[in-house]
């Protein structure tokens, strides 16, 4: 046992160890957007299930002696193909597809050492049940789900903060050497103990043996791929709902992933951690938070949202595993079953990363996911007969009781809200009448249905037989999912309210709001990125090329742009091209090119958008990420280098690191200028480039806006706060009045946050 615990421990930590490594080396590559990691989690699913049907065909149809070989050669191979950081020759050109690029890069680098540690927990469970008949082998795979949790939660935490990637690459290629030695002592063992005889005529799976086992039915099956889909397809919509907004930052990958595996731990554990009815009313929570989250939007601290999110995962998660568990079959059957699970995760991780942007135009996976798993719980309840117990008939009563008063308050005062257009005398009536019958913050109508609600309950509770409790259960459940999907169905149709146009692809989606409509001096139109505004613009023609959003003529970019030296015919390089709102600075002979990875982004900015069409300057547009071009591209020249570049709220981490800004450094001339815009409500990233500035030999000034602070537009609504950096070693440009009045004093506090290299960086650390 000692043996078969520790490989399958060592096996599971650098199963997950390696997720966010490998992440983290190509997510700079690919735009640094969720979408990355997305398409991440869809081949490590794969890859696990392909482990998973290695695992459940070798133990099936193979001699216990081959199947010892057969690992201990694949184990050897793994070993060879280190290591396992992909080659820059992966990088990818403008006009690959995203996706398909990882996958096909991961596959390379790191295919078969996945492989074979995702072979581990079935293969060596099914070892370990030969080596001890009549010990359940289900515990090893709480253990397993140990190992992973303590990977992921160390990484951000521990290993990412404390050590380079290379670092970390090299600490795991030796504890694959130590897996593979662990791995090669249980096929020792399975050797040593193995007959030569098939297994299907192993005393163990003789006729004898298994004609009392029962196979599994087809619903049971159907369940075993059903509930890790919706399970799956959960944890990466609210990964995607987090990164976006925030940052693709391995902490923010690891922690959705670590409550899934711990829901895994605690299911799998043993029967008495999951109760159907107390995990339903925890959902009902976490489902009224999760509404009130994405109606709230961006508007909810990120804490909160964080928070919210990741408890609706985890309740989910352990009503999808908890349900699994009970549906556990024999261990004859362990290897299938492993494969069902496998196969279920990799159906939701191929929905989200590939099926969700080809047929949502927003990131609805997280609504249907939520349906999905209420829809789930309705049909195993319904195949459940049991009874409530009077405790929890006492539980049920005083929640609905809680539920209609306040559903009653909001469902009178909507009423009255509706009179008040519609029937202005009768409104003045019952206004009256409610608002003398207050009490306590609600009205003693309210307090008495409630009541009613109760008693009725009580008597139903003393009528009730078995079957009444499960009737009731559906019957709550069926209620559920009816009011769950029409408030999804409002959220998803108030998020598309007022939308031009909209677009999701790899990068993530897009929609323009067009408002004002009524009239020509207040009509605009606005580029969101996710939920965050990426861009304003009037459509009048004679207010078309107004400085909006973070770009007004007094934020950090404008006054660089207004204060430098050299006025006439500059050459400036924009990262992040928006809806263009930059190219409204540029003067006949200029010369703007702009870096942009999202081709959506483009066709948006030049049609119905038109700040580059209006243009003064020459403009040229390069495709790609805007880091990967420059390193391909000669030395440009530039009097600015402006990075602008956002995913919704979400910065690359890989455009601030000292080597991108080496980079930026090549690219410039002697007395130029780099611009960084760091305006963000999550994020503090002014020490993080103020100790680029510093690596380089450069000065900064960081220049904080406020909203239309413009003295000469006060009250101008479409000028946003901004936060820019100006970094030179143009003294004279530097040392400008107006640029060095504008600039915010140092923190009182000591920077404490490391240079950001591209094997170091750590976003945790400059959290708000």
């Amino acid at each position: 046992m000692p043996a078969f615990a520790l490989t399958i421990f060592t096996g599971a930590f650098l199963l997950f160890q390696v997720q966010p490594l490998v992440g983290k080396y190509i997510l700079p590559w690919f735009g640094g957007g969720p979408g990355v990691w997305t398409t991440c989690m869809l081949f490590f699913q794969l890859l696990l299930l392909g482990g998973y049907a290695y695992a459940h065909a070798v133990s099936r149809y193979l001699k216990p002696r081959t199947q010892a070989i057969l690992h201990v050669v694949l184990l050897a191979a793994a070993l060879a193909s280190l290591p396992i950081t992909p080659s820059d020759a992966w990088k990818p050109t403008a006009g690959d597809d995203p996706a398909w690029r990882i996958l096909s890069l991961l596959t390379a680098s790191l295919g078969l050492p996945y492989l074979v540690l995702s072979a581990t927990g079935p293969l060596l469970q099914a070892w370990f049940r030969r080596t001890s008949p009549g010990t359940s082998p289900y515990r090893l795979y709480a253990l397993s789900n140990v190992g992973s949790l303590l990977a992921l939660m160390s990484y951000p935490f521990y290993f990412e903060t404390n050590f380079t990637r290379f670092a970390q690459a090299q600490f795991w290629s030796w504890g694959l050497g130590f897996y593979a030695a662990c791995c090669g002592f249980c096929a020792w063992r399975i050797w040593k103990n193995a007959d030569e005889v098939t297994p299907s005529t192993t005393p163990a799976a003789s006729p004898a043996a298994t004609a009392d086992i029962p196979n599994p039915t087809a619903y049971q099956r159907a369940l075993w791929i059903c509930l890790p889909a919706v399970a799956s397809t959960l944890l990466l919509a609210a990964t995607n709902k987090m990164c976006l907004d925030v940052a693709s930052i391995p902490f923010l990958w690891v922690l959705p992933l670590a409550l899934y595996l711990l829901s895994f731990i605690i299911s799998f554990d043993s029967p008495r951690w999951y109760s159907r009815f107390w995990f339903t009313l925890l959902l009902s929570a976490a489902l009224i938070g999760v509404c009130l989250a994405l109606f709230a939007g961006a508007d909810m601290p990120i804490v909160q949202q964080v928070v919210i999110y990741s408890a609706a995962l985890w309740v989910g998660s352990m009503i999808c595993h908890g349900e699994l568990y009970r549906l556990k079959p024999h261990p004859a059957h362990l290897t299938a079953f492993y494969l069902f699970i496998a196969a279920g995760g990799a159906l939701g991780g191929l929905f989200v990363a590939l099926v969700a942007p080809a047929i949502f135009n927003n990131y609805y996976e997280l609504h249907l996911s939520l349906a999905l798993l209420v829809a789930l719980l309705l049909v195993v309840s319904a195949q459940d007969h049991a009874a409530l117990s009077p405790r929890r008939w006492r539980v049920l009563a005083a929640l609905l009781a809680v539920g209609a008063v306040y559903g009653a308050d909001q469902a009178v005062t909507t009423v009255i809200a509706w009179l008040r257009t519609t029937a202005p005398a009768l409104f003045s009536t019952v206004e009256y009448f409610w608002a003398n019958t207050q009490h306590a913050g609600l009205h003693w109508p309210v307090w008495l249905a409630a009541g009613l609600l109760a008693a009725l309950v009580a008597l139903l509770r003393r009528r009730a037989q078995p079957l009444d409790g499960h009737r009731t259960t559906c019957g709550l459940l069926g209620l559920g999912l009816g009011g769950l999907i029409v408030v999804l169905g409002v959220q998803m149709r108030e998020t598309s309210r007022g939308s031009l146009l909209s677009a999701r692809n790899f990068y993530g989606v897009l929609s323009v709001q067009e408002y004002g409509q009524e009239d020509p001096s207040t009509h605009y139109r606005l580029l969101l990125h996710g939920r965050i505004t990426h861009g304003i613009q009037f459509v009048a023609p004679e207010r078309a090329r107004t400085l909006t959003s973070y770009f007004g003529s007094r934020s950090g970019l404008g006054l660089a742009l207004r204060t430098f030296p050299r006025q006439q015919n500059q050459r400036i390089g924009l990262l992040g091209l928006g809806v263009g709102t930059v190219a409204a600075y540029g003067k006949t002979g200029d010369y703007l090119r702009i870096y942009e990875i999202d081709p959506a982004v483009k066709q948006l900015a030049e049609k119905p958008f038109s700040y580059l069409a209006t243009s003064d300057a020459q403009i040229e547009l390069v495709m790609g990420d805007g880091r990967l071009s420059l390193e391909r591209e000669p030395p440009q020249d530039f009097d600015f280098l402006i990075m602008d570049a956002f995913s919704s709220d979400a910065v690359p981490a890989h455009l601030l690191t000292r080597e991108a800004f080496a980079i930026y450094l090549r690219h410039l001339k002697p007395d130029g200028a780099i611009i960084v815009n760091i305006s963000n409500r999550y994020l503090d990233l002014r020490p993080v480039v103020e100790n680029a500035a510093r690596a380089i030999g450069f000065q900064s000034h960081t220049i904080e806006c406020e909203d239309g602070s413009d003295d000469e537009e006060q009250g101008a609504w479409w000028l946003y706060g901004s936060s820019f950096v100006v970094l030179s070693q143009n003294r004279a440009f530097m040392e400008n009045y107006a640029l060095r009045n504008a600039a915010s004093p140092a923190p009182a506090t000591l920077n404490t946050i490391p240079l950001w290299t591209d094997d170091y960086t750590s976003m945790f650390r400059v959290l708000k």
